[in-house]
């Protein structure tokens, strides 16, 4: 019999429950396309939500909104990404280091379906740019892996803050143990928190 992740949760931790029937249906955006979706991440480190989304969307648009392939974006000159599409130097130099590791092979995105959440993290974080939260993103959000719990998060840490009333912001270890009981479903415990953030004032 199958088990229905967000009804565990609400069995399990009574205050993360209240979180989830405000919130509402569980609705995480996943993507298929594991080269798309770490190109998104990188451009999207640091800036704002709405900022990141028009420097994407010109990134798509200059490769004709089809998503392009190493070899292209190796080829296309630095200046161009940064005056066309606004991409920052470092940025440049993120995407082309993972353009060449994946055309080189040196990083397979086609195997990741097979290896372990560690295993992947491990080899994301060779690349240029792509730490331990960005493999983390990219384990939920690309692969839908069911359990992964981002401690270096600071939205995370807020909402588990306000949630437990804790009067500082949680270390990782008291992350890890207030989570522990949402194994092995911590993925979905953490779009949760995300969504609470903004919901607050209605949870009692």
């Amino acid at each position: 019999m199958s088990v229905d992740p967000v009804h565990y949760l609400c069995q399990t931790d009574f205050r993360l429950g209240e979180v989830i029937r405000s919130v509402g249906k569980y609705s995480i955006k996943a993507t298929n396309d594991p080269f798309l979706s770490l190109i998104r991440s990188i451009i999207s480190q640091q800036l704002a939500e709405r900022v990141a989304n028009v420097i994407y969307g010109r990134f798509l648009e200059y490769y004709n909104n089809v998503s392009p392939i190493p070899e292209q974006i190796l080829l296309t000159p630095d200046n161009i990404l940064k005056i066309k599409v606004g991409l920052s130097s470092k940025k440049i130099e993120y995407i082309k280091d993972l353009s060449t590791r994946v055309m080189d092979r040196s990083l397979n995105l086609a195997l990741t379906s097979e290896m372990s959440d560690d295993e992947i993290v491990n080899q994301l974080i060779q690349v240029k740019g792509i730490g331990k939260w960005t493999a983390q993103m990219f384990l939920i959000f690309c692969l839908g892996r069911p359990d992964i719990f981002p401690v270096g998060d600071l939205g995370v840490r807020k909402a588990i803050q306000k949630l437990y009333t804790l009067p500082e912001l949680p270390t990782p270890s008291t992350m890890l143990a207030i989570a522990q009981p949402w194994k092995p479903y911590r993925s979905i415990a953490t779009w949760y928190l995300w969504k609470s953030l903004s919901n607050f004032n209605s949870i009692g």
